[in-house]
Formats: C-alpha cells, structure tokens, sequence
C-alpha cells in the first residue's frame, strides 16, 4: 500500500502539467516517446540477462500498459479537459476485476450495466456539449484504461509465477523497452516534428514525467501491485481522481463547473459501486514480497 499510496500522490501533478503545459502545445508521439525513453535510461544500468520467454512477457507487458496506454493518454487531453480526464478513467477497477475474472474463465451482466452507467455519467458532466468529440474522447481513455489495468495484471500475475528467477529491479529494463518499441513505431508512423517544445518549460516537465512520473512511478507502483490483492489494487487505481482533480481545480481549472463534474462523478462512482457489490465474490490471491 505504500508505494500505491506514494506514488498516487506523485501522479497527481501529472494529468495537469500534460494538459495544461504539452497538449496541444507539443506533439503527442514525441512527449511519449520522450518519457519512454527517458525512463528505460533510468532502468538499464539495472537490467540483468533473463530467459528468453520471460524478457519477452515483461516486454509485451511494457508495450501495453505504458507504450499503448500512453498513446490513447495523450491523445485524450486534445479532445477533452483534464478534469474529464481523469473522472473518466474511474473504470480502471472494473477492468482489473473483469480481466482476473476472465483469467479464471467467469463474467457477469454486472460489467454491461455498469459501461452503460459510465456513459451517462460522462454525458452528464459534458451534458451542454455533446458530440462526437466528447464520446470518442471517453472511448480513448477506455482504451488508456484498458491498457492500464491489463498490464497491472498481467505484471502481478507474472510475478507470482516468477517471482524466484529475478529481483524485479533487475527486469524492469525490459518493461521500457517494450514500451519503447511501441512509442518509436507511433512516433515514427505519426508524428509531428514542427512540434517539438520550445521552451525550457516545457523541456524541464518531459524530464519530470520521464525520470520521475515515468521511470520511478510505474517501477514502484507494478511492485505495490504485487505486494496487495485485486481488490485493493482496483481501489487504488481510483484513488488518482480526487487526487488529481484537487491539484487541478485548485491550481489550474478553478472556472471549472463543479456542479456538472460532481453529478456526473456520482453517476460514474455509482457505476464502480454496483459493479464491486452486484454479485461479486471475494478474491483470494497470494501475496508475495
């Protein structure tokens, strides 16, 4: 619980250093490819031989929950705010619970329901302007999320299965250089070299998100998430929104309508609610250090 609570704290800054001072500003695929690259610099002098299939897994996991996540990420601050941002991603938790539930070959009618709740909770908090930009703006995070959370189990499940070959500092190279594949190919694919940053600012939050947001927090919050169960994982992957929304609103978007965020984040908080009471089982997982 440490480092998940630790590391909430440090990526509440994040959302709004990328929304208000990159997004828009400087390209996408550069400002992740940036953070990517800065953070497998942060790992390899770290990174020890490992066996084929497990440096493998550990990269495959690193494309999808940091190259993948951080192209939808990013792509979500030029369609929506950063408020909408993060209250959107309040369905991380169903995700983490829906893929163990899939690994253990079961699902529920509560996920349907609940992904119908979460879409009028993001038409009400955008109820004055909806359109086509603002639902494929919630379907982007969705895809941040999904991104997210499959990575968070498939890290934690990896680890309970080989948790005696290496220490995870010793691997973890491979998680970025994973990622780093991904956000090479997109930048490549699709960026935009007229927009690079120009200014010191600008330069100085990518190696803030890079070393630190990056390179530091996804190392220590994979590792909190094999030290908690399921259940306490989801719940922490929460527990980024008020964190967020307090250092936004408070610094950045203070003109923002509470009104319309906190009805429609009631609906979505609704949503989470009846999803981990609406039949759900307790999970019983083995803990390891």
């Amino acid at each position: 619980m440490g480092y998940l609570c630790a590391i909430t704290i440090l990526w509440a800054f994040s959302f709004s250093l990328i929304g208000v001072y990159l997004a828009g500003q400087v390209d996408a695929y550069f400002s992740v490819l940036t953070r990517v690259a800065l953070a497998a610099l942060i790992f390899l002098p770290f990174l020890r031989p490992a066996p084929l299939k497990l440096a493998a897994k550990m990269m495959a996991l690193g494309a999808i929950q940091l190259g993948c996540m951080y192209v939808f990420y990013y792509q979500s601050f030029l369609l929506l705010t950063v408020p909408e941002v993060l209250i959107f991603t309040i369905l991380t938790p169903v995700y983490v619970t829906l893929i163990f539930d899939l690994m253990q070959g079961r699902f529920s009618a509560r996920y349907l329901v609940t992904a119908l709740l979460a879409v009028l909770g993001a038409g009400i908090i955008r109820y004055n302007g909806i359109g086509e930009q603002v639902f494929v703006g919630f379907l982007v995070v969705q895809g941040a999320n999904i991104c997210f959370a499959l990575g968070q189990v498939g890290y934690k499940v990896l680890l309970e299965k080989e948790k005696n070959i290496l220490s995870q500092r010793a691997i973890f190279g491979y998680f970025y250089l994973g990622a780093l594949v991904v956000t090479v190919i997109t930048w490549l694919l699709f960026g935009n070299p007229a927009k690079l940053p120009t200014t010191p600012l600008q330069w100085e939050i990518l190696i803030y998100l890079g070393v630190i947001a990056s390179g530091l927090g996804y190392f220590f919050w994979n590792k909190g998430a094999t030290k908690v169960d399921a259940g306490t994982l989801a719940i922490m992957n929460n527990a980024l929104i008020p964190a967020g929304l307090v250092v936004n609103l408070l610094i950045w978007n203070r003109d923002a309508d509470l009104l319309r965020l906190s009805i429609g984040g009631a609906v979505l908080l609704f949503s989470l609610i009846l999803h981990e009471r609406w039949g759900k089982q307790p999970q019983n997982r083995p803990e390891f250090n």
